[in-house]
């Protein structure tokens, strides 16, 4: 079975997959990117494009918990990169870590799907309602700079029309 990008660097370390721990999980070579059953930080920085910093980071702050190899090596599995997109969408949404955490369950160990879906349903409605009123605001500044633009502009041609 061919390498894939875990099992080469791991090679480079002088480890094997079978060095790994934990050892329920195999490393094997799948063609889809997102079928891959564990991941290098430096694989997941660069599908993600981030920087392997940001994933230590998310690491610091208990959002993801990667295993590592007995050379000490982090490796992710599709749980980690599954967690890592959903981190990466809730900040991409404007949620702080706090309320992404709450998200996905780091926050209430006895968290069950349907309760995590009411959650994200939750944070979602209130990130909208605040959206659209933000739009509002938005709408309400844009009518006034436009009053303000006609006014100086008519002033503008006044002032033109009286030096004539």
């Amino acid at each position: 079975m061919p390498e894939n990008t875990v099992t080469r660097e791991l090679a480079g370390k002088g480890l094997s997959p079978a060095g790994i721990r934990h050892t329920g999980m195999k490393v094997r070579h799948m063609k889809k990117e997102s079928t891959k059953e564990t991941y290098t930080i430096s694989a997941l920085a660069e599908e993600f494009d981030i920087s392997t910093r940001s994933i230590r980071f998310y690491e610091e702050k208990n959002l993801i918990s990667p295993q590592r190899t007995d050379g000490n090596q982090r490796f992710y599995t599709r749980r980690d990169r599954a967690r890592l997109k959903l981190i990466l969408r809730g900040k991409r949404f404007g949620y702080s870590l706090e309320e992404i955490a709450e998200i996905i369950g780091m926050t209430d160990i006895d968290i069950d799907e349907e309760g995590q879906i009411t959650k994200a349903l939750k944070f979602g409605k209130k990130r909208l309602d605040e959206l659209r009123e933000r739009i509002h605001e938005l709408t309400l500044l844009e009518q006034d700079l436009t009053t303000f633009q006609d006014k100086i502009q008519n002033r503008l041609e006044e002032l033109n029309k009286s030096k004539s």
